[in-house]
């Protein structure tokens, strides 16, 4: 689950970018002691990922109530209901933006990494989401793929070390990039090291690197690949998959695959705050 203060600190962001100085519109026309009620409803199929920051939204903004009908991770249908809203009318249309901008790309995300988790169910391979996301949305996004039952891979640059290949060119190759990490890192800290051809596969493998990334490889080497490490180091495909071959890759017997498409290629759920009335 999100930090608190974290989720606060971003949803206070957004809307401050969304009124700056307040809402010209609904301020204009709208009494302050105006009450109104509103529905949340489905517009499309997918998964409801979000709520929680969803509500976040007004709990700030304050003075409205929300009843759900719905939680993260229910499978939704066009038509049905996830939420009433009741309380300040001015809140709910000046808030209305921000909460579901979070609340439609969650989901949207939580839809396709279901898909993606669904394709390789039948084998020991899970889905992990890569650090391709929206600028400072990443925590939302990466809660997001938690809840469409994928793993998360590095938060940030912070969280472990992964030896990529401009790394390996700067460092003068595999062997030195991972000596010298051995050298400065904790003991407790895994090193993953990208990899696109056998050959970088053994070298990874002689200085002992705890997992090793296949980076666009065609099936029959990752095959290769995985038969080569032998459980010797923790593997994970990466680079070009798709919900196409995903099924192929995972048969491969890759323990992990990551895929940036699960985010970035997300398509924002269709979902409607509608049916307004005064109350």
């Amino acid at each position: 689950m999100m930090n608190l203060n974290e989720m606060d600190r971003l949803i206070l962001d957004a809307l401050r970018e969304d009124m700056p100085f307040g809402d010209a519109t609904t301020d204009a026309i709208i009494y302050k002691e105006s009450r109104c009620s509103a529905e949340l409803t489905a517009k499309s199929d997918g998964i409801i990922c979000g709520l929680e920051a969803f509500k976040r939204t007004f709990e700030l903004l304050g003075e409205v109530k929300i009843d759900f009908y719905k939680s993260d991770g229910d499978s939704v249908s066009p038509g049905d209901l996830i939420a009433k809203l009741s309380g300040s009318t001015r809140n709910i249309l000046s808030g209305e933006r921000t909460a579901l901008n979070l609340l439609q790309r969650m989901s949207g995300i939580a839809t396709e990494t279901k898909k993606a988790a669904e394709l390789v169910a039948h084998t020991k391979c899970r889905i992990l989401d890569t650090r391709k996301t929206t600028p400072n949305f990443r925590l939302f996004e990466k809660s997001a793929v938690i809840c469409g039952g994928g793993f998360n891979h590095r938060h940030c640059l912070s969280d472990g070390i992964l030896i990529k290949d401009n790394h390996i060119m700067a460092a003068g190759g595999i062997t030195n990039a991972v000596t010298l990490a051995k050298d400065s890192a904790s003991f407790v800290r895994k090193i993953e090291v990208e990899t696109e051809t056998l050959e970088m596969v053994e070298e990874a493998l002689s200085v002992k690197a705890d997992i090793i990334m296949l980076d666009n490889m065609d099936i029959d080497t990752i095959k290769k690949a995985v038969s080569v490490i032998n459980g010797k180091a923790i593997t994970e495909a990466s680079g070009n998959i798709t919900l196409e071959n995903l099924a192929d890759v995972a048969n491969t017997g890759v323990d992990f695959v990551s895929m940036g498409s699960i985010i970035y290629n997300a398509k924002v759920m269709d979902i409607s705050l509608k049916n307004l009335k005064y109350i």
